[in-house]
């Protein structure tokens, strides 16, 4: 049965984005000073954004956010690529109003070119997004995800939402929900995390519980 969700901002993740956050860690290595990268940042024809702390749209349209804020040339870092914005309802608010004032953060994600949304909507919208962003990361890497698990791990509310796993030599790719970490974690990031293979151990099976915090380790600071 379908779960409702409050509201759905996206833009369609492609394989040529993809593309770009892959060669982020093999770019030529920016300066972390201000000028330095904004210059990167104009030749990209990116432009700073300010929805997620310290964060950058990319000429695709999607918000990067990177830890250290310098993504460029710097392989040891996390980047997190968001495609969607959910505002999940919550089960625990008994009124099962929760904060109407979420819907103006929503908006805003709404309003950036190219991106659009529902409200109300299912998490089954939620899944139609992620499973189309499957596709453009599997038409980047040529390959299917190593592991698909339907999980909550790395959110505060909301339903549990399918997470997709992808490795290359250096890096897991995983695909699925993470929490905002905005306003008291109660919007979901849809997101593609790049991060590097030693934020964690080797990769659990699909049906092991310490695959959960595997998910975890990649997807969060």
């Amino acid at each position: 049965m379908p779960i409702p969700v409050h509201a759905l901002a996206h833009r369609p993740l492609t394989a040529k984005a993809v593309a770009e956050l892959v060669a982020l860690s093999t770019a030529p290595h920016v300066p972390d000073d201000f000028e330095s990268r904004n210059a990167e940042v104009q030749k990209r024809g990116w432009a700073w954004e300010d929805l997620v702390c310290d964060s950058y749209r990319t000429g695709y349209g999607h918000v990067l956010c990177t830890e250290g804020s310098n993504p460029f040339g710097r392989p040891e870092v996390r980047h997190f690529l968001v495609f969607g914005e959910v505002y999940p309802v919550d089960p625990d608010d008994n009124e099962v109003t929760n904060g109407e004032w979420l819907y103006e953060l929503i908006d805003d994600w709404q309003q950036l070119p190219g991106w659009s949304g529902r409200r109300p909507c299912t998490d089954q919208d939620c899944e139609a997004v992620l499973e189309q962003a499957a596709q453009a990361v599997t038409e980047h890497l040529g390959q299917g995800p190593e592991r698909t698990i339907l999980s909550s791990a790395a959110t505060v509310t909301g339903p549990a939402l399918t997470h997709r796993i992808w490795r290359t030599p250096t890096h897991a790719l995983v695909l699925g929900p993470a929490s905002d970490n905005g306003p008291y974690g109660l919007l979901t990031h849809l997101q593609l995390s790049y991060t590097p293979l030693t934020c964690g151990p080797d990769l659990p099976p699909a049906d092991d519980d310490s695959l959960n915090r595997w998910i975890s380790a990649h997807v969060d600071w």
